[in-house]
């Protein structure tokens, strides 16, 4: 019984053994039958797997062949949506582009970069920009004033998304003067009349004004210029509302609107000073977009911060403050020209302005002085009967210096209500303190009474002055002591406005702005 189990053992493995042969010589000639192409090979066996142990079997070469001739097209819409990463490949495009991400050396790159008006043509622009290019000395005093403030300027148009042709605009207006002043009562960089000035809540008193601070003006500036742009939807129209008046223009391109005209900027009946303020700007623009192209040299502005503010202060005079700072009188006032006074007033002052690098200087020779040592200027309200030659003999000053310092005229008699006179005991020494650069900006009219004199004239009575003054004959009585009215009498007077009696005879209107319209200009 064991024999024959055995030997059907034995004959079993023999049939596996020939049916193992057979398989692989069936398999060899399958792989490669005469006159047909070749089978690609199958995959290679997948390694074996780090978890079962095992690998996976190799896919049967026929059931690839029938499952490939019945295969059905795929449909894109009916698949699922691709959620990997894509990668576009194509020819590199040769268009330059700019990468606002990648942070510039030079600001005057900045600004080229942000450059996106529209750009005006034309011979007007032809003439300016030949101007400006015979005047290379010119360029380069104003292109060093904008040193110190073109990078903040830039800071804030990028922060509004405005466009940085914007910057140049001081160079239009004022020639980047901080202290310039116009016929129309026009102050600072940007070149604010007091009404605009207020509207935008830049302060104006006897102490400050706002309208020539660097870090105030500029903002209410930018705010403003976005607000007209908002209000015509065009730049070169805003630019023009900004010179002449939204209102102004608003009329003019009402009349063109009736008139059925073109509304554009160079279609409207303008004056000749805002007919030719777009096309400065523009030639400026040309300029700096390619100074090479017309021989101009731009010297590079550090991309980089230039001042910073520091706004906790104490009562302080100029000449101090700039010593503290440890650095030149001019430079500080360059930075702060809003101050209108030889003294700094920390309850009405937002801020002093210093170099970025000087402030921790400021702070550290700060602290070494006490409150009173801080200060050789004081406040006076002249009281009656004061004269300015009195007060300045009083505090031991020449009435030169004292007139400077208070802003009043070398030949004004008037009594202004405030005033600044030494104190005597400061660490400069008001005395020997010389003129300050601050005092060539013009005096802010102060509000409250102001106290002058009036020499009566042969003829003259006392209802006649009164009325001349616009005061009444009992003022006249109060401030007086009148008995017989005479010629050569000097009277007292008294008024809230500055003194400005009504002149008499014909008033005379001034003759008006002569105006020009696109067809007039050459």
């Amino acid at each position: 019984m064991e024999k024959w189990v055995l030997i059907q053992v034995v004959r079993r493995i023999k049939i596996r053994i020939l049916l193992c042969a057979s398989l692989a010589v069936l398999t060899a000639c399958a792989s490669q039958p005469a006159g047909l192409e070749a089978v690609a090979a199958a995959p290679p066996v997948q390694p074996a797997s780090p978890v079962l142990g095992f690998r996976e079997a190799p896919p049967d070469p026929r059931l690839a062949r029938d499952q490939a001739a019945n295969a059905v097209p795929l449909d894109s819409n009916r698949l699922p949506p691709f959620e990997g990463g894509r990668e576009e490949l194509g020819t590199p495009s040769e268009t330059a582009r700019v990468d606002r991400t990648v942070r510039q050396d030079d600001v005057w790159l900045r600004i080229r970069d942000g450059f996106s008006m529209p750009d005006l043509a034309g011979p007007l622009v032809a003439e300016k920009t030949a101007w400006y290019v015979a005047r290379p000395d010119y360029l380069k005093r104003v292109f060093d004033r904008s040193r110190r403030y073109l990078f903040h300027i830039v800071e804030e148009i990028e922060k509004r998304g405005l466009p940085t042709e914007l910057a140049l605009l001081p160079m239009v207006e004022s020639s980047f003067n901080p202290m310039a002043y116009s016929r129309a009562h026009a102050s600072g960089l940007w070149q604010f009349i007091p009404g605009t000035g207020k509207r935008y809540e830049l302060t104006q008193n006897w102490w400050y004004d706002g309208r020539r601070d660097i870090v105030a003006s500029t903002a209410a500036a930018l705010d403003y210029l976005n607000d007209i742009y908002k209000m015509h939807g065009d730049w070169h129209l805003a630019l023009a509302s900004y010179n002449w008046g939204e209102n102004a223009v608003a009329r003019a391109l009402e009349k063109n609107r009736t008139a059925r005209l073109p509304l554009d900027y160079s279609s409207l009946t303008m004056p000749l000073e805002t007919r030719q303020y777009v096309p400065k700007l523009q030639a400026l623009k040309n300029i700096i977009a390619n100074p090479a192209a017309f021989g101009i040299e731009l010297e590079p502005i550090p991309n980089q911060i230039y001042f910073a503010s520091v706004t906790k202060t104490r009562d302080i005079d100029v000449r101090l403050a700039a010593k503290l700072a440890e650095m030149p009188v001019a430079e500080f006032i360059a930075l702060n020209p809003g101050f209108s006074r030889p003294m700094i007033r920390a309850e009405l002052t937002p801020r002093i302005v210093l170099p970025a690098d000087r402030v921790e200087t400021f702070h550290e020779n700060l602290i070494k002085y006490d409150e009173k040592s801080l200060v050789s200027w004081q406040a006076y309200q002249p009281k009656k009967g004061d004269t300015l030659e009195g007060i300045a003999k009083k505090f031991g000053v020449s009435m030169a210096q004292l007139k400077e310092v208070n802003g009043i005229g070398p030949r004004a008699r008037a009594m202004p209500a405030m005033m600044v006179v030494p104190t005597g005991a400061g660490s400069g020494g008001a005395r020997d303190l010389g003129r300050l650069p601050i005092m060539y900006a013009p005096p802010i009219a102060v509000p409250g009474p102001r106290r002058f004199s009036h020499t009566v004239k042969p003829g003259e009575t006392l209802p006649g002055i009164a009325s001349r003054y616009r005061v009444s004959v009992d003022d006249l009585r109060r401030w007086n002591k009148i008995g017989r009215l005479s010629a050569g009498q000097k009277l007292t007077i008294e008024t809230k406005a500055p003194a400005r009696p009504k002149a008499a005879g014909k008033t005379v209107k001034g003759k008006p702005k002569k105006l020009v319209t696109a067809r007039t200009v050459k």
